[in-house]
């Protein structure tokens, strides 16, 4: 059966990127080059898979005003457009990318929502009866924080595997409960030490990361930058080696890693091919500014070069290099 591949964004954003050599704070800058993308983590997440070959539709909400950005990208990817226009202007984030590929964000605010809204979003998903549904991003004013749970719990519940990429409360009030527990979540370093209550090594890392697996999650990735990510499953973990590659734009990385995710689920992979196929689609990001990733041929062969080792391997070789 094909998937019903469905991404939800609620609090999507333009992303302004402007190029700099070095960010020093207090100075003019003057910029190397500037752009602007249609952005959200759900929308990035959609525009990979496309790019990968998996039909996909966006839902969610975006501003009237300002559409036409967000319009362009699933027209000229085929990304079945099923966003909810709402009244106003979808906000603008500023990217402050440098040479090295470091990246200060500046966040504006988003549109204000209400439950009424929600509603309309839901009957949207109704209607496509999602059995792969992503739920991706921040939650704008106006929308309680047991929104993301509430959404996974109702759709883990008609059979849907859910995959998602929030943090802080949301992220709490979802793993609080076993009926909204995700199939697959995707935290970083910081959101999973938040959720601890503080910070956490390499070994509290899949500490914890192994609690949430034991507390029903089929599949916990914590992603680790420039230290790769750890992949914590039912039967094993396993930690991939971020691959070095000339970065252009740091933005959207994590978001293209979950359409890795995703990519791994729809084709039945196993813990190997998905740390692979995850970390490759996060590397093929770094090459290009915008929600893109390169042909499929080229992230194919990214993940062969990816290493991976055990979870337990890697934990101990940090400890012994410190």
């Amino acid at each position: 059966m094909t998937e019903r591949i469905v991404t939800v964004t609620l609090n999507p954003a333009i992303d302004l990127t402007v190029g700099v050599d070095v960010l020093r704070p207090g100075e003019t800058h003057r910029a190397r080059a500037a752009g602007s993308n249609p952005g959200g983590k759900g929308v990035n997440v959609a525009s990979c898979l496309s790019d990968w070959g998996a039909p996909v539709t966006a839902a969610g909400f975006l501003g009237a005003e300002n559409a036409a950005l967000f319009e362009s990208l699933f027209t000229d990817k085929g990304i079945k457009d099923a966003m909810t226009r709402l009244p106003g202007a979808t906000r603008v984030n500023i990217k402050l990318a440098e040479r090295d590929g470091r990246t200060t964000d500046v966040n504006l605010p988003g549109l204000s929502t209400a439950q009424d809204d929600l509603a309309g979003v839901r009957a949207v998903l109704e209607r496509l009866s999602p059995s792969l549904l992503v739920l991706a991003g921040s939650l704008p004013e106006g929308l309680p924080g047991g929104t993301w749970a509430d959404l996974s719990a109702e759709w883990r519940a008609r059979g849907a595997r859910v995959i998602m990429d929030v943090s802080e409360g949301p992220l709490a009030l979802a793993l609080a409960g076993p009926r909204s527990r995700p199939h697959v979540l995707k935290p970083n370093r910081d959101e999973l030490s938040i959720l601890a209550g503080g910070a956490l090594d390499d070994i509290g890392l899949l500490r914890q990361a192994r609690l949430i697996r034991a507390g029903g999650v089929a599949l916990t990735v914590v992603s680790l930058g420039a230290g790769g990510a750890l992949f914590v499953g039912p039967d094993e973990a396993l930690h991939a080696e971020a691959l070095q590659v000339d970065a252009l734009s740091s933005v959207g990385a994590g978001d293209a890693m979950v359409a890795g995710l995703a990519a791994a689920l729809v084709e039945g992979a196993d813990l190997d091919r998905t740390a692979r196929l995850a970390t490759a689609f996060a590397a093929g990001k770094l090459r290009v500014v915008g929600p893109h990733l390169p042909p499929r041929e080229v992230i194919e062969g990214l993940a062969e070069q990816v290493k991976i080792k055990s979870a337990d391997a890697w934990v101990g070789a940090q400890d012994d290099a410190a």
